[in-house]
């Protein structure tokens, strides 16, 4: 008997041609195991009814030795085998995970190894509950799920949290081949997640920005293209190291922002600044391009866009050079904070669009802090429009 994989597509043949040849492989489009075979001189397709390749392969070697039937003859009536969590991520993996940008199916990725180190790939999703919940939050605190993982704070673990209940509730959504769902329910719906009570949000103040600006050129021409960037745009430091010249318009004073770099996820446009347009001139004066050259591109390779993890390190470089004591959280979403503050009197759906966040909730839980200044003017507005009424009345 002979059993082999082939090469350039996953399929396993056991058995002989012209005998007893039996081959497996996932169907392309759902990721069902099928059987095929032949049998009176015709080729005959069955599913295997699960996504099992390790099954499979033994299935065919069996079929092949004559130990099983392709199908059993109840097989139709057969009922389906519990979901595991390997293999909901397995699918989740292939047809919801690719939809997302890169960043977020990079992210996708490490938290389905991180689930499946921590409840077994045997795991049932069904069978997931309120213990498993308030076990992985203990282990996740204290860096115990595997993978040489540190401690985790409130808000990571409520990210991975969130994830989890996001994949639970689309298989509760989401149908197999015969029609039936892959979860009844969502086993963990409910159930809350930690978050922190009173996180930090540093928001950048103009006198740190203005120091940042005035050493920016000693640390590198792109670094200042970037941070008045940040300034101007409010817009994240990811979307704004990816910006190409194809995104710029400079005579219409526009910037396009790509789908794939933005959390959102969606492609919008947005107007530029007089200070915005001023320093992509300079950039373009330093780094000539066209089309989808780089705007800042990395300075090892100018055909590939500078990394944000470099801008970073460009920050705190810069923050020692302007003199600024270090501080826990004052890094480049800090300007994004300070842009959404200085707008704070425009309407939220314009400030949305502008800095390209999704939901105006966003914007008023994490985003805008109102200064004392504003809150003293708000004050004193209030106190001069009750002094008003009282002297009319």
């Amino acid at each position: 008997m002979m059993a082999r994989t082939k090469k350039g597509r996953r399929s396993y043949s056991a058995g002989e041609w012209g005998r007893n040849r039996v081959r497996v492989f996932p169907d392309p489009r759902t990721g069902i195991m099928q059987v095929q075979w032949h049998e009176d001189g015709r080729r005959l397709t069955r599913s295997l009814r699960h996504r099992d390749w390790d099954q499979a392969k033994q299935q065919a070697d069996e079929i092949a030795a004559g130990i099983a039937e392709p199908v059993a003859t109840d097989a139709a009536d057969a009922e389906p085998e519990p979901l595991t969590l390997k293999t909901l991520f397995d699918i989740y993996g292939e047809e919801v995970t690719p939809t997302k940008a890169e960043r977020s199916w990079k992210y996708d990725r490490a938290a389905m190894k991180m689930f499946l180190r921590f409840f077994g790939t045997h795991r049932k999703a069904a069978t997931l509950s309120q213990r498993d919940w308030d076990r992985f939050i203990r282990a996740r605190r204290a860096g115990t799920t595997g993978g040489n993982r540190q401690p985790a704070g409130d808000r990571t673990i409520q990210r991975d949290l969130k994830f989890l209940l996001a994949v639970l509730n689309w298989a509760a959504r989401s149908r197999d081949e015969e029609g039936r769902l892959l979860l009844e329910s969502n086993p963990l719906r409910g159930l809350k997640a930690p978050s922190e009570k009173n996180p930090t949000r540093v928001i950048l103040t103009q006198a740190e920005y203005e120091a940042l600006l005035r050493v920016a050129d000693e640390v590198d021409w792109r670094f200042r293209v970037a941070l008045v960037l940040a300034h101007e745009t409010g817009h994240r430091i990811g979307a704004i190291c990816q910006l190409r010249w194809s995104d710029i318009e400079i005579d219409a004073r526009t910037i396009r922002w790509r789908a794939e770099h933005e959390k959102t996820g969606y492609e919008h446009r947005t107007p530029m600044t007089i200070m915005a347009r001023a320093v992509l001139v300079e950039a373009r004066r330093r780094n000539p391009g066209i089309g989808d050259a780089p705007v800042m591109p990395a300075p090892k390779d100018s055909s590939v866009c500078m990394t944000r993890w470099l801008a970073s390190s460009w920050w705190k470089r810069a923050e020692g050079l302007a003199g600024l004591e270090p501080k826990w959280g004052r890094g480049w979403h800090s300007l994004r904070r300070k842009f959404a503050s200085d707008l704070m009197d425009l309407p939220l759906k314009v400030l949305c669009d502008l800095g390209g966040w999704k939901t105006a909730a966003t914007v008023l839980q994490c985003y805008q802090r109102p200064d004392e200044e504003r809150l003293r003017k708000a004050l004193a507005a209030y106190r001069e429009a009750g002094s008003g009424s009282n002297l009319q009345t």
